[in-house]
Protein backbone atom coordinates (compact mmCIF):
# COMPACT_ATOMS: atom_id res chain seq x y z
CA UNK A 1 0.00 0.00 0.00
CA UNK A 2 1.31 3.60 -0.77
CA UNK A 3 1.40 6.77 1.30
CA UNK A 4 3.28 9.40 -0.48
CA UNK A 5 6.51 8.53 -1.05
CA UNK A 6 7.05 5.22 1.24
CA UNK A 7 4.31 2.28 1.84
CA UNK A 8 2.22 0.72 4.93
CA UNK A 9 3.54 -2.23 6.03
CA UNK A 10 1.84 -4.71 7.82
CA UNK A 11 2.59 -7.17 10.32
CA UNK A 12 0.36 -10.03 11.49
CA UNK A 13 0.67 -9.69 15.66
CA UNK A 14 0.06 -13.84 16.24
CA UNK A 15 1.54 -16.85 17.95
CA UNK A 16 -1.31 -18.88 16.07
CA UNK A 17 0.45 -20.73 13.52
CA UNK A 18 -3.56 -21.47 12.00
CA UNK A 19 -3.34 -17.40 11.92
CA UNK A 20 -0.78 -17.75 9.81
CA UNK A 21 -0.95 -20.18 7.72
CA UNK A 22 -4.84 -18.37 6.81
CA UNK A 23 -3.10 -14.57 6.67
CA UNK A 24 0.30 -14.48 5.22
CA UNK A 25 -0.44 -16.11 2.25
CA UNK A 26 -3.03 -13.10 1.69
CA UNK A 27 -0.29 -10.92 0.89
CA UNK A 28 -1.54 -8.30 3.25
CA UNK A 29 1.47 -8.49 5.52
CA UNK A 30 5.03 -8.09 5.55
CA UNK A 31 6.19 -9.88 8.57
CA UNK A 32 5.39 -11.69 12.11
CA UNK A 33 5.30 -10.42 15.63
CA UNK A 34 5.21 -12.33 18.75
CA UNK A 35 5.53 -11.98 22.58
CA UNK A 36 5.33 -14.39 25.52
CA UNK A 37 2.39 -13.60 26.10
CA UNK A 38 0.75 -14.25 22.81
CA UNK A 39 2.81 -17.80 22.93
CA UNK A 40 0.70 -18.23 25.94
CA UNK A 41 -1.96 -17.61 24.35
CA UNK A 42 -1.08 -19.77 21.91
CA UNK A 43 -0.80 -22.56 24.15
CA UNK A 44 3.04 -22.55 23.85
CA UNK A 45 5.49 -22.86 26.88
CA UNK A 46 7.88 -19.61 26.04
CA UNK A 47 11.03 -21.52 27.34
CA UNK A 48 10.15 -24.62 25.61
CA UNK A 49 9.44 -22.96 22.15
CA UNK A 50 11.11 -24.87 18.50
CA UNK A 51 12.17 -21.36 17.21
CA UNK A 52 14.01 -23.26 13.76
CA UNK A 53 10.64 -25.20 13.64
CA UNK A 54 8.72 -21.69 13.88
CA UNK A 55 10.89 -19.98 11.17
CA UNK A 56 10.75 -22.76 8.94
CA UNK A 57 6.61 -22.34 8.53
CA UNK A 58 7.41 -18.40 8.21
CA UNK A 59 9.71 -18.89 5.70
CA UNK A 60 7.47 -21.62 3.97
CA UNK A 61 4.92 -18.48 4.30
CA UNK A 62 7.40 -15.84 2.74
CA UNK A 63 7.30 -14.00 5.77
CA UNK A 64 9.89 -10.78 5.28
CA UNK A 65 10.12 -9.92 8.85
CA UNK A 66 10.28 -12.11 11.98
CA UNK A 67 10.09 -11.11 15.17
CA UNK A 68 11.03 -12.16 18.63
CA UNK A 69 10.93 -10.99 22.66
CA UNK A 70 13.35 -10.91 24.84
CA UNK A 71 11.97 -13.89 27.39
CA UNK A 72 13.74 -11.56 30.28
CA UNK A 73 16.03 -8.70 30.83
CA UNK A 74 18.86 -10.97 33.03
CA UNK A 75 22.19 -12.29 32.14
CA UNK A 76 19.99 -14.96 29.71
CA UNK A 77 18.76 -12.25 27.29
CA UNK A 78 22.14 -11.83 24.74
CA UNK A 79 22.45 -15.91 24.71
CA UNK A 80 18.99 -16.18 23.74
CA UNK A 81 19.18 -13.55 21.08
CA UNK A 82 22.20 -14.89 19.83
CA UNK A 83 21.14 -18.46 19.86
CA UNK A 84 18.28 -16.96 17.61
CA UNK A 85 20.34 -14.48 15.21
CA UNK A 86 21.85 -17.90 15.01
CA UNK A 87 18.97 -19.91 13.86
CA UNK A 88 17.14 -17.27 11.81
CA UNK A 89 20.24 -17.32 9.62
CA UNK A 90 18.89 -20.84 8.01
CA UNK A 91 16.28 -18.62 7.01
CA UNK A 92 15.35 -16.26 3.83
CA UNK A 93 13.54 -13.41 6.25
CA UNK A 94 15.14 -10.16 8.53
CA UNK A 95 14.98 -11.41 12.65
CA UNK A 96 14.29 -8.71 14.41
CA UNK A 97 14.54 -8.76 18.74
CA UNK A 98 12.22 -6.82 20.86
CA UNK A 99 13.88 -5.50 23.73
CA UNK A 100 11.53 -4.13 26.54
CA UNK A 101 11.88 -0.12 26.67
CA UNK A 102 13.66 -0.48 30.28
CA UNK A 103 16.88 0.58 32.10
CA UNK A 104 17.59 -3.10 31.87
CA UNK A 105 16.59 -3.61 28.46
CA UNK A 106 17.98 -0.39 27.48
CA UNK A 107 21.60 -1.58 28.79
CA UNK A 108 21.39 -5.02 26.83
CA UNK A 109 21.35 -2.47 23.14
CA UNK A 110 24.88 -1.86 22.59
CA UNK A 111 26.09 -5.40 22.95
CA UNK A 112 23.35 -7.24 20.53
CA UNK A 113 24.16 -3.72 18.66
CA UNK A 114 27.80 -5.64 18.45
CA UNK A 115 26.10 -9.19 16.80
CA UNK A 116 24.61 -7.31 14.30
CA UNK A 117 20.79 -8.15 15.54
CA UNK A 118 18.22 -5.69 14.17
CA UNK A 119 16.33 -4.38 17.73
CA UNK A 120 12.82 -3.54 17.98
CA UNK A 121 12.08 -1.46 21.36
CA UNK A 122 8.84 -2.57 23.13
CA UNK A 123 6.12 -1.66 25.70
CA UNK A 124 6.57 2.35 24.61
CA UNK A 125 4.13 3.91 26.29
CA UNK A 126 5.33 7.52 26.21
CA UNK A 127 6.07 9.71 23.40
CA UNK A 128 9.94 10.73 25.11
CA UNK A 129 10.64 7.00 24.69
CA UNK A 130 11.17 7.69 20.85
CA UNK A 131 14.09 10.20 22.08
CA UNK A 132 15.75 6.85 23.98
CA UNK A 133 14.72 4.05 21.17
CA UNK A 134 16.55 6.45 18.47
CA UNK A 135 19.52 7.47 20.26
CA UNK A 136 20.57 3.93 20.93
CA UNK A 137 20.10 3.46 17.03
CA UNK A 138 17.20 0.74 17.44
CA UNK A 139 15.18 0.17 14.28
CA UNK A 140 11.89 -0.06 15.45
CA UNK A 141 10.03 1.30 18.73
CA UNK A 142 6.63 -0.06 19.24
CA UNK A 143 3.85 2.18 21.12
CA UNK A 144 1.38 0.31 22.53
CA UNK A 145 -1.18 2.35 21.23
CA UNK A 146 -4.66 0.85 22.75
CA UNK A 147 -3.26 0.33 26.08
CA UNK A 148 -1.82 3.89 26.42
CA UNK A 149 -5.98 4.91 25.65
CA UNK A 150 -7.03 2.44 28.03
CA UNK A 151 -4.56 4.11 30.51
CA UNK A 152 -6.15 7.06 30.39
CA UNK A 153 -3.55 8.59 28.18
CA UNK A 154 -3.52 11.46 25.31
CA UNK A 155 -2.28 8.26 22.72
CA UNK A 156 -2.71 10.41 19.50
CA UNK A 157 -0.61 13.83 20.62
CA UNK A 158 2.08 10.87 21.77
CA UNK A 159 1.73 9.51 18.37
CA UNK A 160 1.98 12.68 17.20
CA UNK A 161 4.90 14.09 18.71
CA UNK A 162 6.83 10.32 17.87
CA UNK A 163 6.10 11.31 14.15
CA UNK A 164 7.29 14.99 14.42
CA UNK A 165 10.39 13.06 16.33
CA UNK A 166 10.94 10.31 13.75
CA UNK A 167 10.99 12.75 10.72
CA UNK A 168 13.80 15.03 12.05
CA UNK A 169 15.35 11.89 13.12
CA UNK A 170 18.96 10.80 10.73
CA UNK A 171 18.65 7.37 12.62
CA UNK A 172 14.80 7.54 11.59
CA UNK A 173 14.17 4.61 14.44
CA UNK A 174 11.08 3.15 12.56
CA UNK A 175 7.22 3.70 14.62
CA UNK A 176 5.46 -0.11 14.35
CA UNK A 177 2.04 1.23 16.04
CA UNK A 178 1.05 -2.35 18.34
CA UNK A 179 -1.90 -2.66 20.53
CA UNK A 180 -4.74 -1.26 17.94
CA UNK A 181 -7.80 -1.92 19.07
CA UNK A 182 -10.05 -0.75 15.58
CA UNK A 183 -9.77 -0.15 12.11
CA UNK A 184 -10.50 3.33 13.12
CA UNK A 185 -7.76 3.99 15.03
CA UNK A 186 -5.66 2.33 12.37
CA UNK A 187 -6.68 5.30 9.96
CA UNK A 188 -6.67 8.09 12.32
CA UNK A 189 -3.22 6.84 12.57
CA UNK A 190 -2.19 6.53 9.26
CA UNK A 191 -3.53 10.04 8.08
CA UNK A 192 -0.86 11.37 10.86
CA UNK A 193 1.54 9.97 8.53
CA UNK A 194 2.15 5.99 10.65
CA UNK A 195 3.08 3.40 8.32
CA UNK A 196 3.66 0.41 9.82
CA UNK A 197 0.86 -1.19 12.30
CA UNK A 198 0.82 -4.86 14.17
CA UNK A 199 -2.40 -5.74 14.36
CA UNK A 200 -4.42 -9.16 15.78
CA UNK A 201 -6.12 -11.54 12.88
CA UNK A 202 -9.68 -9.92 14.31
CA UNK A 203 -8.57 -6.59 13.10
CA UNK A 204 -7.00 -8.03 10.34
CA UNK A 205 -10.59 -9.21 9.71
CA UNK A 206 -12.24 -5.96 10.44
CA UNK A 207 -10.06 -4.02 7.81
CA UNK A 208 -10.59 -6.45 4.98
CA UNK A 209 -14.94 -6.61 6.02
CA UNK A 210 -17.07 -4.31 4.44
CA UNK A 211 -20.91 -5.06 4.55
CA UNK A 212 -21.75 -2.39 1.43
CA UNK A 213 -18.81 -3.85 -0.16
CA UNK A 214 -20.60 -7.19 0.44
CA UNK A 215 -23.78 -6.34 -0.52
CA UNK A 216 -22.61 -5.01 -3.93
CA UNK A 217 -20.29 -8.36 -4.88
CA UNK A 218 -23.53 -10.22 -4.04
CA UNK A 219 -25.60 -7.92 -6.42
CA UNK A 220 -22.88 -8.62 -8.79
CA UNK A 221 -23.06 -12.34 -8.73
CA UNK A 222 -26.81 -12.13 -9.09
CA UNK A 223 -26.85 -10.72 -12.10
CA UNK A 224 -24.06 -12.47 -13.53
CA UNK A 225 -25.52 -15.94 -12.94
CA UNK A 226 -28.60 -15.13 -14.38
CA UNK A 227 -29.63 -17.11 -17.50
CA UNK A 228 -32.43 -16.13 -19.90
CA UNK A 229 -35.72 -17.17 -20.02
Amino acid sequence: MFFGSFYVKLYLDSFDVESWQEWIPSGLFYGITTNPILAERAGLFYPSINWSSKMALAEKLNVKEFHIQLPSCDETAISFAAQRKEEAQNFNFKFVVKVPLTKEGVKLVPEMKRLGLSILMTACYHSKQYITADAIEADYIAPYFGRMEEAGLDAYDHMSLMKDLERHSTNRCKILVASIRSVEQMITLAAQGHLYFTISPAIADELLTAELTVKAVSEFDEAATKVEV
